[in-house]
């Protein structure tokens, strides 16, 4: 396949006048369904514009290559467009574009249109082959050049891949590039690296690890015989292969705009040595470019809790069906395994919904401590999760601890996460002979043992923590039900199954074990007050999809099932994501589908289930009202905070 195959007349356009960055897509996206590549071009165009506000697509030197990988598409397909008075691209060197090309990838495992785009982009880093297309006088010509350009580089490909076979001294310089959509910078930022260097004087061999995988890949013998390697990557890679040999690590924008300079700190070895065992060293070779705690914060966060959120749908979906199956009149306070079928159920679906918090810790831990953490995190979110103290432990207040709920799992998987790169630094000079017995025997040994003991020094906090709560709404229920109903479903969606949450819901089950009738309302405020979160996220991300990304809106749907199951934890991502928007709004929500509940004098005999229970509300048309309102107010305060994408 050739880059002409993908490009055809009708979607290139000479001489085009867009007044801003906005006005570029909208024309580029017209070109683009022109070639007949689209079928749906809105669907299409947002997906654009969320890849522009991930970082801008426009590279300098005047070109831009805005890209989409999307559902959108039905063939790959190129566009472009020349802008002989440039438009404002937020380009890093800013100045003007006035070379745009748009490209349309569909979402499918065939790639073989990534090696062409991998060329273009290539070919878009010779400024005579730029400077020809800007002088086209018409679409035909236009493609010409490129025809022409691209027949030069694949003899010049050819002539590489013979010289590399008869290379058998190495290369001095290796280098990996990456980024997250893997279609046009990463090649882009290859082809700076790979010509700078040899214009410099100095063998090289770069990997692209783009949607259709890494090609070029380095071999241990490579890494072994060269100087240094450069990562000019915005995603995750596999450096473990490169311990022990001097690596710079950067953003894959520095791969295309700053080469020299990276070719020029390799060889004149101003690069620290990479140590894969170290999380130190590998940030040290990141040559000053580093994130900041906020945001190392968040993608320790998600790690954990995007390896969560399977366990939550799987196990609070199956435990939902639990209570729909089961006969509550067979016996009330065994509600949910009554029956062989509600027990099946209940039995598989908890098992997945008791592991929650645990592998929440663990992958926080593994993101902060890599695999060694894994182990430690695990055992630290059960021990947070079992509320267990010395005092436990010894016996002597048995049955009163408390689960530190999400906050105590996630504060677990950062001690965790820690502790285990505190071992790697005092472990760093053991010789060479003891590497192996440092992740199977002194991180788990020692990270648990150590860890373990701080957690269980630190669970009495959330004791007290849910204490104090529990001891607060009690008080507050010899006054107003209705203050009391919007209190505790408000408290649902403050944290999310974290210690707040858990100390309302736990308040509900004393309140249902009082077997009274204002004991079955405080128990339906609580589960409808863990229901609104999600069910407004849901609602927000389908009737106003302009605020939200594209993977929003698909974790969005599922969030309808998790809202009425009652689990609220289907939120979490919304709120970690954005929580000074997403929790002000949901908190209102639930407690005004908490006091509603208590206005209509809604009742519930079961803990858990959410709306698979309505059978066993008292008022229930009452209760699906409140659910309601509480629901679409959220939803409504959240669209109102959240701004558009599009701006």
């Amino acid at each position: 396949m050739r880059i002409t195959d993908l490009l055809k007349e009708e979607g290139i356009r000479i001489g085009g006048s867009p007044q801003n960055k906005a006005e570029a897509i909208d024309q580029m996206v017209k070109l683009m369904v022109n070639e007949g590549n689209i079928k749906d071009p809105e669907k299409y165009r947002e997906a654009v514009l969320l890849r522009e506000e991930e970082s801008t697509t426009a590279v300098g030197d005047g070109i831009a290559i805005p890209h989409a990988k999307t559902d959108a598409v039905t063939a790959p397909g190129l566009a472009a467009m020349t802008v002989p008075d440039g438009v404002d691209y937020e380009a890093p060197d800013g100045e003007p574009s006035d070379l745009i090309f748009l490209i349309a990838a569909p979402n499918t495992e065939d790639n073989v249109h990534l090696q062409v785009l991998s060329r273009l982009s290539t070919l878009l880093m010779d400024d005579d082959f730029t400077d020809a297309l800007r002088a086209a006088k018409s679409a035909e010509e236009f493609r010409s050049i490129i025809d022409r350009a691209e027949k030069d580089k694949l003899a010049e490909e050819k002539a590489a891949e013979e010289a590399a076979k008869n290379n058998d001294q190495g290369y001095q310089i290796l280098a990996v590039t990456a980024c997250p959509t893997g279609i046009a910078h990463t090649y882009m930022a290859a082809e700076a690296i790979e010509k700078t260097a040899k214009q410099l004087g100095y063998t090289v061999k770069v990997e692209t690890n783009g949607s259709g995988g890494a090609k070029n890949v380095l071999t241990p013998a490579e890494i072994a015989a060269c100087e240094g390697i450069i990562i000019a990557a915005d995603k995750k890679i596999e450096t473990a292969r490169f311990n022990g040999k001097p690596v710079l690590s950067t953003s894959v924008s520095a791969g295309i705009n700053k080469p020299e300079e990276l070719v020029n700190k390799v060889m004149h070895h101003e690069v620290p040595v990479f140590q894969a065992d170290s999380k130190e060293a590998a940030a040290q070779a990141s040559a000053g470019e580093k994130e900041g705690v906020g945001r190392t914060f968040y993608k320790n966060l998600m790690n954990g809790v995007s390896h969560m959120l399977p366990f939550v749908v799987g196990g609070g979906i199956l435990t939902a069906i639990a209570f729909l199956v089961d006969n509550y009149a067979i016996n009330p306070a065994n509600f949910g395994m009554n029956t062989p079928a509600a027990a099946f159920f209940k039995t598989i679906g908890g098992a997945a919904f008791g592991v929650i918090l645990p592998i929440l810790a663990a992958y926080i831990a593994s993101s902060i401590a890599d695999r060694p953490g894994l182990a430690v995190g695990f055992v630290a979110g059960l021990l947070a999760n079992g509320g267990y103290t010395f005092g436990t432990l010894m016996n002597y207040d048995a049955g009163t601890t408390v689960s530190g709920g999400f906050l105590g799992a996630m504060l677990a998987g950062f001690i965790a996460g820690y502790v285990v790169v505190f071992l790697k630094k005092v472990f760093s000079k053991l010789p060479d002979a003891l590497e192996g017995i440092k992740p199977m025997l002194l991180y788990p040994l020692l990270g648990i043992l150590i860890t373990g003991f701080i957690i269980i020094l630190i669970n009495p906090i959330m004791v007290g923590i849910n204490t104090g709560i529990m001891n607060f709404l009690e008080g507050l229920g010899s006054g107003s039900r209705v203050l009391l109903g919007f209190v505790v479903a408000g408290m649902m969606s403050i944290d999310m199954g974290g210690p707040i949450n858990k100390a309302s819901y736990a308040f509900g089950l004393a309140s249902l074990a009082a077997g009274n009738e204002i004991g079955f309302q405080i128990m339906a405020a609580v589960m409808i007050g863990g229901m609104v979160a999600p069910l407004a996220t849901a609602l927000s991300t389908t009737f106003f999809k302009n605020r939200w990304t594209e993977d929003e809106r698909k974790a969005g749907v599922v969030n309808y099932i998790l809202g009425l199951s009652f689990i609220s934890e289907g939120a979490i991502p919304f709120a970690a994501a954005d929580p000074l928007r997403v929790l002000p709004a949901c908190i209102i929500g639930s407690g005004i589908s908490g006091a509603l509940s208590m206005i209509f004098k809604c009742g519930s005999r079961a803990p858990h289930g959410g709306f698979w229970v309505i059978g066993v509300i008292d008022n229930p048309i009452g209760y699906i009202i409140a659910l309601l309102i509480g629901s679409v107010v959220a939803a409504l305060i959240l669209t109102l905070l959240k701004k558009r994408i599009s701006e």
